[in-house]
């Protein structure tokens, strides 16, 4: 079906939005009056600059406080309805959305509402413009789509329709199988937008968290079927008011807008898109650093061996067990630090895994290969994590470690040694569009998101995973664009005994994190611990959790640059990641030296 975007939804000049929209692949754009009003251009370059961008203006909104009015008040908006639907005829838009009334003086009067919306109606008709009435959801008499359906129906005139708001609908708890009772030709516009589940005023709720589909809690594929049922052809299009939003890229929030749409038309059943194929593994994780040596220092700490070294680029590979970590000295800047630069994960079919990865936007990178170097599809995350898609120690397949000279050193040994999670900063404003995209294009599984008090604010972060647990991404971002907190990323490894690994780590000159005395007290008053067992944690600074599945053990390494380690045991199926310990964590990295992130 035809997309298309509501001008509000991004940030920037209406130029910028529209270059933006059109850049997304959207095929049209609701114009929001006030970018309208602070353009520069006339009506008439607005319509030149959508039709060179190939974009049709499907809707102009809104028109507010209209029906059920006191004559005089209904005639002053019938003389505002005439200029604008003149407007709209410069502009190039046949359609205006209506909002149900919020004025004082809007009466509680169905019959008087259809009357008058009939006039307007009229009106338009002889502009040729249509009218698509709403319901907002803090409507002061109408506020429910099925009621603006009523008078709309009532009013029974050829150039008025309803226009069905996804938020307005759901955030009322609505049942949207209604909708299957309205005509699909009196449906004259469709908005989507999905919102998290909160408790709090609808009008706030709407005006501040409105997010794409996908990112929210309503199932708007369930509502966009009933709409289908309807006969609906006209656009999917997407109103979101949000504040996050309104400060970011216009650019990358349409690119994250119009991939919501192509997952939701594929979960509605409307198109389909290259299958997903879900990661079995993590490869490698690829630290990006202007020097190796510090992080050297800790991976042989750690227990990891230098195996192997890129025949044509500084990259050099370390493994302990089945972990495995690139360390890459050739693009960094020592102003960058340290950081996790790109994740290896193991995949199936890595081609078809990147036909999904660009069916849904995500950009492919182009890779410099050497004659001779193995095939790696790779693409970007959100936050310009390089994704590759790689197979590992299969029969008959290109092996990405063929590309390493071996050094003669054998892979580290000891209790454990995989990847049990990945912790991935990302920009403040592209949170939501992370959990989204590693949903959408790896076929991850999201959990719920958490928030974490830090000694200077907070920190929100979201796991998402295999079922099977064989991948986890932990998504992390700080509260507001100034918080730092969110700044470091970390690599957590699995082991099969903590205090081993931990004491191994330690005697080999690695610095633990040192977790305050107070911390072991609560622990003491919480679990009850076996004959020294307490101790041993309080000695190491092994952290502890337990949930209804099992118990969790873990500890961390001092930063370098913007990465540190944590060395984890998971027993008896635990699920989490410790989210319980991370105040203290955090706190406990603030006070070691020249730390700034978590």
């Amino acid at each position: 079906m035809r997309t298309s975007i509501a001008t509000v939804s991004l940030s920037g000049s209406l130029t910028e939005k529209l270059t933006a929209a059109s850049r997304a692949g959207f095929d049209g754009v609701e114009i929001f009056e006030n970018d309208l009003l602070a353009s520069p251009l006339t009506p008439e370059e607005i319509r030149a600059r959508c039709a060179d961008l190939g974009l049709t203006v499907d809707l102009y909104q809104p028109m507010r406080d209209i029906e059920a009015l006191p004559e005089e008040e209904f005639a002053r908006a019938l003389r505002r309805a005439r200029h604008k639907f003149a407007l709209m005829g410069r502009l190039g838009a046949d359609t205006v959305l209506v909002c149900s009334s919020v004025s004082p003086h809007a009466l509680d009067d169905d019959d008087l509402a259809a009357e008058q919306l009939s006039r307007l109606a009229d009106l338009a008709r002889d502009h040729g413009v249509r009218v698509a009435y709403e319901a907002l959801a803090w409507g002061r008499h109408i506020s429910t789509y099925d009621h603006a359906w009523r008078v709309v129906e009532a009013a029974g005139h050829p150039a008025l329709g309803t226009c069905l708001d996804s938020f307005h609908i759901l955030s009322r708890g609505s049942d949207p199988k209604g909708i299957e009772d309205i005509p699909g030709e009196k449906i004259f516009f469709l908005q989507l937008a999905d919102a998290p589940l909160l408790a709090m005023d609808v009008l706030q709720w709407s005006r501040h968290y409105r997010c794409f589909p996908g990112q929210g809690g309503f199932d708007l594929a369930a509502l966009l079927r009933h709409v289908l049922r309807t006969g609906y052809d006209g656009p999917l299009s997407l109103e979101v008011f949000n504040d996050v939003f309104r400060q970011s890229e216009a650019g990358p929030t349409a690119v994250d807008g119009r991939r919501s749409l192509l997952v939701l038309q594929e979960q509605a059943g409307l198109a389909a898109q290259p299958a997903p194929v879900v990661p079995t593994g993590v490869a490698f994780a690829e630290l990006v650093t202007p020097d190796a040596a510090p992080v050297s220092a800790v991976l042989g700490a750690l227990g990891f061996t230098r195996t192997g070294r890129h025949r044509g680029k500084p990259v050099d590979l370390w493994q302990w067990g089945d972990a495995r970590v690139l360390v890459n000295t050739g693009p960094a800047e020592r102003r960058d630090g340290t950081r996790l630069a790109a994740v290896g994960l193991e995949s199936p079919d890595p081609a078809g895994a990147a036909r999904r990865a660009e069916a849904l936007l995500a950009p492919v990178l182009p890779r410099r290969r050497a004659p001779g170097d193995a095939p790696l599809e790779a693409v970007a995350a959100p936050d310009g994590t390089e994704l590759f898609f790689c197979e590992t120690e299969r029969p008959g397949r290109p092996d990405w470690r063929a590309d390493f000279e071996d050094t003669g050193a054998v892979a580290g040994a000891g209790p454990g040694g995989r990847v049990d999670h990945l912790s991935l900063a990302q920009p403040w404003h592209q949170f939501d569009e992370a959990a989204l995209f590693h949903r959408s294009v790896l076929g991850l599984r999201p959990q719920e998101s958490v928030d974490v008090a830090d000694p200077y604010g907070l920190l929100r972060s979201r796991a998402v995973t295999t079922g099977d647990g064989a991948v986890r991404i932990v998504l992390t971002v700080g509260a507001a664009p100034t918080d730092d907190t969110a700044h470091a990323q970390h690599i957590a490894l699995a082991t099969d005994d903590v205090v081993a690994a931990a004491r191994r780590y330690r005697a080999a000159g690695g610095p633990l994190l040192p977790i305050p005395a107070n911390y072991y007290d609560d622990l003491a008053a919480r679990f009850e611990f076996a004959d020294g067992e307490l101790e041993t944690y309080r000695e190491l600074g092994i952290l502890y959790d337990r949930d209804d599945h099992g118990t969790f053990r873990h500890c961390y390494t001092h930063t370098v640059g913007r990465v540190f380690f944590e060395l984890v045991q998971r027993d008896d199926g635990y699920r989490g990641y410790g989210a319980a310990n991370a105040p203290v964590r955090l706190a406990a990295q603030h006070a070691v030296r020249g730390f700034t992130g978590g």
